[in-house]
């Protein structure tokens, strides 16, 4: 077995541990029916599409999973000795939330251009937060190293197989709550939900698709997966700012992704935000650029799905004031 092949089924075992540790402490977020989607822009009609509303999930994101159930896989006193974490905010908002629920420190290393109400929300969930570069790859590295310097325990965004099996969780759910689930739509950006789900929905179903779906204006993980290697590019300012950023030299989702993903669609700005105002006209929830990412993906390529059903997750709320309101007078 190859090493990809050996840590798509490690995610897939861990997944069913991590659902039993953090049960306790998530949502179990609800899916809901989108007949508007289920039809193709022809009017043909195909299999049912629904929405994974994880925009519900505590602290505004799918992140709490992967946070819980490190910080759950800690010893008390590895705890007790703090966390750092390295966000543009939602990861940094989940760490805080499980940090403040498991009365352990946490620290959030975030780019320079990390949106404010993100970092205030970190600030009232205990956390510290502390500005490094314009980078989430730069924050990453600052974040290892002062978790070195304090001896704490650094919580990747992604770049951790506790953090990918407890994202994973998502897709247990996935399997359980919808029938002939045949395809997923899910943002990328360092690939955690990807894998997660991706390894979750094909051990039960080897069938499935997975549909990773990124902003053009940043998708460094997707021109890696193109390249076949972890590529150094630049990444500009996105409504998708959750899956903004590079990708860290060497993450195990790259690999992950390579053997999981069987599709990636590039959207523009414009279709992410005609996708948030859709979905928050349409089902009268509040969504993220990220989660409308993934609703752009499905609308670009739906044509192609077949008579089995799809589903779209909508991995965040945690959208700014400014940024909502630029959206919906758009």
């Amino acid at each position: 077995m190859e090493n990809g092949e050996m840590e798509t089924s490690s995610v897939a075992r861990e997944a069913k541990s991590a659902m039993r540790r953090i049960a306790p402490y998530i949502r179990r977020t609800p899916v809901e029916s989108a007949p508007a989607l289920s039809s193709s822009r022809s009017g043909e009609e195909r299999g049912a599409v629904f929405l994974k509303l994880e925009n519900t999930q505590l602290s505004g994101s799918f992140k709490i999973r992967g946070a819980f159930n490190t910080m759950l896989s800690l010893s008390e006193s590895d705890r007790r000795g703090g966390i750092v974490a390295a966000s543009t905010g939602n990861h940094g908002a989940a760490v805080a939330m499980a940090g403040k629920t498991l009365e352990c420190p946490v620290t959030v290393c975030a780019p320079g251009g990390t949106a404010q109400g993100k970092i205030d929300l970190m600030r009232s969930l205990g956390a510290e937060v502390v500005l490094e570069g314009e980078d989430c790859v730069v924050a990453e590295t600052a974040g290892r190293h002062l978790a070195d310097r304090r001896g704490a325990t650094y919580l990747s965004p992604y770049n951790d197989l506790r953090v990918v099996a407890g994202q994973a969780t998502l897709g247990l759910e996935l399997d359980e709550q919808i029938d002939e689930l045949e395809t997923v739509f899910v943002s990328l950006g360092g690939g955690g939900l990807a894998a997660g789900v991706g390894a979750a929905i094909k051990a039960a179903r080897p069938s499935a698709r997975l549909v990773a779906c990124s902003a053009e204006r940043s998708a460094v993980m997707h021109h890696s997966l193109e390249a076949g290697r972890i590529l150094d590019l630049d990444s500009m300012p996105t409504l998708s700012d959750g899956t903004a950023g590079g990708v860290e030299a060497g993450s195990i989702t790259f690999e992950l992704c390579r053997d999981l993903v069987d599709q990636t669609v590039l959207v523009s700005e414009e279709e992410i935000a005609e996708s948030m105002r859709w979905v928050m006209a349409t089902h009268h929830t509040l969504v993220e650029g990220a989660a409308g990412v993934a609703v752009a993906g499905l609308r670009k390529i739906g044509g192609t799905l077949g008579s089995g059903s799809a589903v779209v997750v909508l991995c965040g709320a945690n959208v700014g004031l400014g940024t909502l309101r630029n959206v919906l007078s758009s």
